[in-house]
Order: C-alpha cells, then structure tokens, then sequence
C-alpha cells in the first residue's frame, strides 16, 4: 500500500488529524499477510500477524484505522487465525476500516465543493468481508457539489480479488469488463473505492479502454473537500 497508494496515506492521516484524531504510526508493524493467506501460505501469514500482533501491542491504541480493505479483513481475523492469542483478539476488535471509523465519529464541518459526478465501487473484503456498505457512500455524499451516482452491481467483484487476477488473468479480465461497462453506463468523472488491489484494477482497465475516468480512495475525495474549505 505504502509503495504504491502512499498519498492515500497522507491523506488519511489528515482527514483523521482534521477529524480531531491524534494519529500513530505504531514502528515495526508489517503485511498484514492478505496475499499469502490468499495464496494458501497460511503459515507465513500468521508469522506476519504475530509480527503485527507485537507492534500493535506495545502502544496504547483507541483504534487500529486501515485504509486498505483487503488488509482491514484479515486484520479483523488475526482472532481466528492466531487462535487462542488474547492480544491476537483484542488487535482484530480494535480494527477498524476508515470509512467505518470516520462514519461512526462523524466529520467535522469544514468541508468545501467539489464539482464532480462519483461513483462508488464496493471492495469485496470491505462489502462482503466487514459487511461495511453504507458507510462509505454516507461519507461521499456528505462532500457539498458531489452529484453521486450509484453503480451497477456495485458489490460485484471488478476480477482483482487478492490474487486472482494473477492466477486467472482471462476470467479476471471477463469480470473487469463487465465492471467498466458499469462504469461507462453510470457516467461518473471519478470511481471512489476502498482497496488498493480495486484501485489498481480498475485503473488498468480504465487505461486499456483509454477512459479519463479518475479511480481514487473515499478519504482522498474527503481530504480534497477539506482543503477546498480551508
């Protein structure tokens, strides 16, 4: 996430500085393990959770914020998949997704226009994985001048999912073809998500299909209103 969506980052930790949050980056924490349990390497991943597990614990947290929905998913599994670790539990129950976070504490005013039609595509593991759906949407429809639209079969998945598109490139590309086609048929500028794996796949087929359509996080569409307010 760091190497590649860095500004989605930078942009969490303002929106949550904005939102009255004292943000820590806890030193040592690793992956999350996402990619290889979804791989079948489930041994690796847990030693990657333990490594986590150990970061997290030595600082006193209100809430663990993750802006990568895959990530958040397993996160809240480190329970389960480090079974019988306490501090493995008590990390997976201080999880929280940012648009989950920021929904349940509420935006402070501040916000200013933005003049742009958005849609939203739902992340399989934040939709189906942490049953987080309105919460987004409620946060970009709280941006004043943004006209959203919905997207058909948001839920669907867009052929990412974690390694698919790796392993099965000709299904995931059927799959990503079909997403796009939602997203010509929604007219939208801008195609909000909560995942970077969505992001770079439809950014990839957005680009073979030479669209100018802009794919971006929720909280960076929440932080460029903050600075238009400002």
């Amino acid at each position: 996430m760091g190497s590649l969506f860095s500004q989605v980052h930078e942009a969490t930790i303002r929106v949550l500085t904005r939102n009255g949050c004292e943000v820590v980056v806890v030193p040592g924490q690793w992956c999350c393990g996402a990619l290889n349990l979804h791989a079948g390497e489930r041994t690796i991943a847990a030693n990657m959770a333990r490594a986590n597990v150990a970061a997290f614990g030595a600082a006193p947290l209100d809430a663990i914020v993750v802006n990568s929905a895959g990530c958040g998913a397993v996160m809240k599994e480190y329970g389960e998949l480090l079974a019988g670790d306490p501090a493995a539990h008590e990390l997976s129950l201080l999880t929280r997704d940012v648009t989950e976070f920021l929904a349940a504490l509420g935006l402070r005013p501040g916000l200013g226009p933005l003049r742009t039609t958005v849609t939203y595509q739902d992340a399989c593991h934040l939709a189906h994985g942490q049953d987080v759906r309105a919460q987004p949407r409620m946060l970009i429809e709280q941006i004043p001048g943004i006209q959203f639209v919905e997207l058909a079969h948001a839920d669907r998945c867009c052929g990412a999912a974690g390694v698919y598109s790796l392993t099965h490139p000709h299904l995931s590309s059927q799959i990503l073809a079909e997403k796009l086609d939602a997203v010509v048929e929604s007219g939208a500028q801008v195609v909000a998500t909560t995942n970077p794996g969505c992001s770079m796949q439809l950014l990839a087929g957005l680009a073979e299909r030479g669209l100018g359509t802009r794919v971006c996080h929720v909280v960076e569409l929440l932080d460029e209103s903050y600075a238009a307010g400002a």
